[in-house]
C-alpha cells in the first residue's frame, strides 16, 4: 500500500469495542477509496491508527482481527504515553474504573493537551474526565476537547447504533463533522443531550447482549421442537433482522405484531405465553436496571450487580 498521510487516531485500552471500531473506520476509509462515487472527507479524518494495550494475548488479538485489513496501524503494549503523543485523536476505551489509573499516567495529561478526546467509558460523564485531567494537569494552557460517545459491538460489520452527546459549548462546525463521520462510517448516529447516555448505555451498547439472549432463545426452542441447530440460529437471526428493518422502515413495533397475530393462530398463541411469563416487563427492567449500574460504575462503585437487590 501507498503511504497514507493525514491524521493518527489512538485507542487507549483497545479491546472488544476498540477493535470494532478501528475495523469499521478502516474498511469505510477502504471503501472510500476504491469506489469512484467517494464523497468528499470531513478534515482530519484518521488515517493513521495506533491501538494501546497492556497484554501480549491482547495485541495478538488485534494483530489478527485488524492485519488482514493491511492498513496503518501500530500496536503499543503498555506505552499509551507513545500513543497519546502520536495522535491527534484519542478514543478513551479502557474500563470505566481505570479512567484515572490510564489519565494519571506521568505525560499522558500533558500529551492531550488541544486534542480531541472521544470517551466511550460507560457512564463516565464529560465533566468527570475534565475534572481528572484538571486535577492532573493544572497548568495546562490547552485544555482537550472530550466528548462523549457510545457506540456498539456491531461497529465490527458497521452496523453500530452510536449515540453522541452534544457538547456545551457546542462543537465547532469541524469537529462535530469529523465526529459524526467518524461513527457514521460504523453504523447509525443519532445526537442526545448528555443527560441521556447512561440510558443510551444500557440500550445501544448492552442491547446486543440483550438481543442475542432473546435469539438464542428462540433458537432453543426451534431445537427442542426438532430443527438442526444451524438452520434454526439462521433462521432466528434473520427473522430478528427482518423485523428490525421492517421497524426501521417505519412500521411501529405493535403493528409489525398485529400483523403477524392472526386469530386462534400460532403466533398469538405464542405472545400470551411470553406476556404471561413477564418478558415485556422484564426486558423493559433489563434496560432500567443497566442504565443504573452504568451510571454507578461511571462513579467508581465496584461490584455494582451484587450490591443492587
Amino acid at each position: 500500500m501507498e503511504e497514507q498521510t493525514g491524521e493518527t487516531l489512538t485507542v487507549l485500552g483497545c479491546g472488544t469495542l476498540g477493535i470494532a471500531i478501528l475495523s469499521g473506520i478502516i474498511q469505510s476509509l477502504r471503501d472510500n477509496t476504491s469506489s469512484s462515487t467517494s464523497s468528499p472527507l470531513p478534515a482530519g479524518i484518521p488515517t493513521h491508527f495506533i491501538a494501546c494495550v497492556t497484554r501480549d494475548a491482547s495485541a495478538k488479538r488485534i494483530h489478527t482481527a485488524l492485519g488482514p485489513l493491511k492498513y496503518p496501524l501500530q500496536i503499543c503494549i503498555s506505552n499509551n504515553l507513545e500513543g497519546a503523543r502520536s495522535a491527534s485523536i484519542v478514543l478513551l476505551a479502557c474500563k470505566p474504573q481505570h479512567l484515572r489509573t490510564v489519565v494519571s499516567e506521568p505525560g499522558i495529561a500533558q500529551a492531550l493537551r488541544g486534542k480531541l478526546l472521544i470517551s466511550i467509558l460507560a457512564g463516565v460523564p464529560v465533566t468527570q474526565i475534565q475534572d481528572v485531567l484538571q486535577e492532573v494537569d493544572p497548568d495546562s494552557p490547552e485544555p482537550c476537547t472530550v466528548i462523549r460517545v457510545m457506540p456498539n459491538t456491531a461497529a465490527l460489520i458497521r452496523e453500530s447504533m452510536t449515540v453522541i452527546a452534544s457538547s456545551v459549548p457546542p462543537l465547532s462546525k469541524e469537529l462535530y463533522e469529523l465526529v459524526t463521520w467518524i461513527f457514521t462510517s460504523i453504523g447509525r448516529v443519532v445526537h442526545l443531550p448528555p443527560t441521556t447516555m447512561d440510558v443510551s448505555t444500557a440500550l445501544c451498547g448492552s442491547g446486543p447482549a440483550f438481543f442475542a439472549l432473546m435469539l438464542e432463545s428462540m433458537t432453543d426452542g426451534a431445537v427442542a421442537m426438532g430443527l438442526p441447530r444451524a438452520e434454526a440460529q439462521l433462521m432466528a437471526a434473520q427473522t430478528m433482522k427482518g423485523c428490525a428493518g421492517l421497524v426501521l422502515n417505519g412500521e411501529h413495533p405493535a403493528m409489525v405484531r398485529e400483523k403477524v397475530c392472526t386469530p386462534g393462530g400460532c403466533s398469538i398463541g405464542g405472545l400470551m405465553v411470553l406476556e404471561e411469563g413477564k418478558v415485556r416487563g422484564t426486558l423493559a427492567r433489563g434496560v432500567r436496571e443497566a442504565t443504573v449500574v452504568a451510571a454507578e460504575l461511571g462513579k467508581g462503585v465496584q461490584g455494582v450487580n451484587g450490591t443492587r437487590f
